[in-house]
């Protein structure tokens, strides 16, 4: 399976943006996570292979929203009130299996990132 992430861009704080995952073949559990200029990378949200299931990072919680549509094999990352700490790379991430995982190394596919920058 092959991911393909989208919708980066800049933004300033307290705008919006919306970050797409689309994958080659079907998926599973998914999951977005980012990576912060000398930080490691961590867990920003998940959704199980139904939608029915969402966890998210505490520093994201209702800010952020993620959703998918299987019909088109794609993840999304709705992402509002946008603060500068945001600023990342955001990676989509796929895994084998329908359980949600917060663990970045329980996922199999990994998407090439997207640059978001968020100005003060």
């Amino acid at each position: 399976v092959q991911l393909q992430a989208s919708g980066g861009g800049s933004v300033q704080a307290g705008g919006s943006l919306r970050l797409s995952c689309a994958a080659s073949g079907r998926t599973y559990a998914m999951g977005w996570f980012r990576q912060a200029p000398g930080k490691e990378r961590e867990f920003v949200a998940a959704i199980s292979w139904r939608g029915g299931v969402t966890k998210y990072a505490d520093s994201v919680k209702g800010r952020l929203a993620i959703s998918r549509d299987n019909a088109k094999n794609t993840v999304y990352l709705q992402m509002n009130s946008l603060k500068p700490e945001d600023t990342a790379v955001y990676f989509c991430a796929a895994r084998t299996t329908t359980v949600v995982s917060t663990t970045l190394s329980r996922y199999n596919y990994w998407g090439q990132g997207t640059l978001v920058t968020v100005s003060s």
